[in-house]
């Protein structure tokens, strides 16, 4: 092999197909017999494809069922020979002989075609397939006479294949070269010296078969030959050359074709013999023929796809060795007998939703060995997917999309390929083809419902679970996971967050703070809904809450004006009628609804027959004429409820004095028990604080001090007197029976004397009533007069009273 040259030879041609493929030819020569990793050619350089798209388009060789002789070394972008090359093995006696393979390449997807020529080195030597021939030829033979020998066999090829013989000793025969019209050649023996079998009845010669290959390689073979007594006559065929067809995979025992030869000698002499000599294409071992018939038949098998035409040699020879040579030419016929092959060169198991229409998904190669219309092709997929199958070479199909593509519509496509020949019958065969359509983020999250309104009970634990937002996602996997959001806002200047909360993972709005129905009845926020692709899609929905009234607030009483150091009386004349308005009970109540309806009923009162309050407005009215008997101090304790569930309640005391002046009734409003049980709570208080003084402080200085803060207390006590609580009342304030504004209009004034402890009275009237307001503290008294104006007139009196 060291003293062999190497011949590399590249020839190049590319050209561009449409489906966003591409398709290239590369042509190598190398010799057989290489040893493995051998260089065979530079396809990057020649292709044009560097290294590194080599290494991403993940090259790879597809040679189909055929054996992989080559490989490519993606790392140095060159083919080496991966295995042993014999090119008598790979193509027998067809030359040229090339591998045909293809280079295929992903993302985007391209492949090549390479052709390898195996040149043939002379590493077959000749050989003779018959160790000896043996030839019985009368001793009457002329010269001239031709006995055809058997053919070597060199596998080898061209110059390297057989060229010549040699025939030792020469002495009786000579060889000669018979060149047929197929180009093929036989070897004859020619008799140039007549025979004599009293000189010699045995001849041993020599053949040899020489090729032409440096060095030169020979075979031998030994040729007995054995003289017999004249036989003037040789076998003649009835035609030098029989054709005949046969239609492959015939069952052996078929008769082919039936030869004859003819042999004008008589007895032994005329009895033909039919033999089959070797030949090239062992066809010696694929049919037989009759010996006495001559009758040829199949004894193998044959195949169209393997051999087309078979020439077997023929010979007929007499008893006496005389022969005749002929052949027979029998031609395969191709039967419908292989099934199309599919063969997926290179695929993409998963492929993006967002692919573009027209991208080559799949390529295949379909093999079918048969010729003419059995082996055309033709493949097709099922229908209503977005695919289509197209032929972008002999033999080569691919699959692109020809549409867009939607992962939420159809994740998966099982694509049936079927492909079909042209025979009769057809042979078809199909494959399935599975893609998986990977997700893109290409749908936001949507909320089951365009906005939300939520309602919750005021007063509320914090933490409270409200209602859940939802959203969903027709993407998958991480492009589907939803996380809610609560956007930034404020409610009354204060940020959203402060009053609710939602769970990133569930939607689940809880209430972060208690409401009050009283502060906020409802408010409005937004969610945002954000999935997990990348970049991350959004919707948002509107949400409402609305704060629901509970029954938390008791009435509340705006008139009469309980203070805890005055009192305050209503008066009544006398002469009251029945249904005269003594005074109106006001109160509200800022709870809502039911819980805000108030009804009024007298609870308790001193004399219950002479007083009714009004359920629904809160009117204290006579229910009969005032006497002269009924007591002129009068105790009305009158109850506010709600209408809520549970109701809640307030109480309100109406001192009510029945008289028609003033000082009639103030001696029955001077003494009163809290005013005693104050002074005797005040004095235990500050005996205590001066037992406790002098026994902490044992000098003489801390009692001296101790008195002084005493006295000085003291006289802080007397001098400070709680004043009385003048009541507001909401302007334009409406009963529940609609009867319009209070119908009075009341009004204070203070009135105080000198020594305000001694004497402190407060009057007050209303539209045409008479009003008494009394400090329960007072301790003086105060003579009944004629008139209010002499008491009006008096300067030093102790009481003033003004009338509106």
């Amino acid at each position: 092999m060291t003293d062999r040259t190497m011949r590399r030879q590249v020839l190049l041609f590319v050209s561009l197909l449409s489906f966003s493929s591409v398709s290239g030819q590369v042509s190598y020569s190398v010799p057989e017999e290489m040893p493995k990793g051998s260089f065979v050619g530079d396809i990057g350089q020649d292709l044009g494809l560097d290294v590194k798209r080599l290494k991403s388009g993940k090259a790879r060789i597809y040679t189909g069922d055929s054996a992989e002789y080559i490989e490519l070394n993606k790392e140095r972008g060159v083919l080496l020979v991966k295995d042993r090359i014999d090119r008598e093995e790979i193509c027998a006696q067809t030359a040229p002989c090339a591998l045909h393979f293809q280079v295929i390449l992903e993302n985007p997807m391209e492949f090549y075609s390479i052709t390898v020529e195996v040149t043939d080195i002379n590493d077959n030597a000749p050989i003779f397939k018959r160790g000896e021939m043996k030839f019985r030829i009368s001793e009457s033979v002329v010269t001239g006479t031709v006995f055809v020998l058997d053919q070597a066999v060199d596998f080898d090829v061209g110059a390297n294949g057989l060229q010549r013989y040699l025939l030792k000793p020469t002495d009786n025969f000579i060889l000669r070269m018979q060149n047929h019209a197929d180009g093929s050649k036989a070897v004859e023996m020619v008799l140039q010296k007549p025979l004599d079998r009293e000189k010699q009845d045995r001849l041993l010669l020599v053949l040899t078969a020489v090729d032409g290959g440096d060095p030169q390689l020979s075979g031998t073979v030994q040729i007995n030959v054995q003289v017999l007594d004249s036989n003037d006559n040789a076998p003649v065929f009835t035609q030098k050359i029989y054709k005949s067809t046969l239609r492959e995979n015939s069952p052996a025992g078929t008769i082919v074709i039936t030869v004859s030869a003819s042999d004008l000698d008589e007895g032994s002499n005329g009895k033909i013999s039919y033999v089959i000599l070797n030949s090239v294409d062992d066809a010696s071992e694929i049919f037989d023929i009759n010996r006495e018939t001559g009758e040829v038949r199949l004894v193998g098998s044959t195949d169209f796809e393997k051999k087309r035409q078979y020439q077997i040699p023929l010979q007929a020879s007499d008893e006496g060795g005389l022969t005749d040579s002929s052949k027979a030419i029998v031609e395969i016929i191709d039967t419908n007998d292989n099934i199309p092959v599919i063969n997926v060169m290179s695929k993409s198991s998963v492929i993006k939703e967002d692919i573009q229409p027209g991208t080559v998904v799949t390529m295949i190669n379909i093999q079918d060995p048969d010729s003419g219309e059995n082996g055309k092709v033709q493949c097709s997929i099922n229908e209503n997917i977005p695919f289509t199958m197209s032929s972008t070479s002999n033999n080569f199909f691919s699959l692109t999309t020809d549409s867009d593509l939607d992962r939420e519509r159809a994740s998966e496509y099982n694509i049936s390929v079927t492909c079909s020949d042209e025979g009769v019958p057809s042979l078809s065969s199909s494959v399935t083809l599975t893609l998986q359509i990977s997700d893109v983020n290409d749908n936001a999250p949507v909320f089951e419902r365009s906005s939300y309104e939520a309602y919750i009970v005021e007063n509320n634990t914090p933490g409270l679970s409200i209602f859940t937002v939802r959203a969903r996602d027709a993407d998958w996997n991480q492009n589907a996971r939803v996380s809610y959001i609560l956007e930034d806002s404020s409610v009354n200047g204060v940020p959203v967050s402060s009053y609710v909360s939602v769970s990133a993972d569930s939607g689940v709005i809880h209430a972060v703070r208690s409401f009050d129905y009283e502060q906020i009845k409802d408010f409005h926020f937004r969610v945002k809904a954000q999935d997990g692709g990348s970049p991350p899609l959004s919707s948002n929905v509107s949400v409402k809450i609305m704060i629901q009234d509970q029954n938390d607030n008791p009435p509340q009483v705006l008139y009469p004006v309980q203070t805890g150091g005055s009192l305050v009386a209503e008066m009544v004349p006398r002469s009251a009628d029945v249904g005269y308005l003594v005074t109106k009970v006001v109160a509200v109540d800022v709870d809502s609804g039911q819980n805000a309806w108030l009804s009024y009923k007298l609870q308790k009162a001193t004399d219950r027959a002479l007083f009714e309050v009004g359920l629904q407005n809160g009117e204290i009215r006579t229910i009969r004429q005032v006497t002269d008997k009924d007591a002129v101090k009068q105790r009305l304790t009158v109850i506010v409820e709600d209408n809520g569930q549970p109701s809640r309640s307030a109480t309100v005391i109406v001192n009510v004095a029945v008289a028609d002046s003033f000082p009639e009734v103030l001696s029955e409003f001077t003494d009163f028990p809290q005013d005693k049980e104050y002074n005797d709570n005040l004095t235990f208080y500050l005996v205590l604080a001066l037992a406790v003084v002098s026994f902490l402080f044992i000098t003489c200085l801390v009692v001296i001090i101790s008195v002084k803060i005493y006295r000085w207390r003291q006289s802080r006590v007397l001098y400070h007197s709680s004043l009385p609580v003048i009541p507001y009342y909401p302007p334009r304030y409406s009963d529940t029976l609609g009867t319009g504004t209070l119908p009075h209009v009341y009004n204070y004034e203070v009135c105080r004397t000198t020594d305000s402890r001694r004497s402190d009275c407060k009057f007050g009237g209303a539209g045409g009533q008479n009003v008494l307001i009394m400090d329960p503290s007072s301790t003086g008294t105060m003579q009944r007069m004629q008139s209010e104006k002499s008491i009006l007139d008096e300067p030093d009196s102790p009481l003033e009273v003004r009338l509106f």
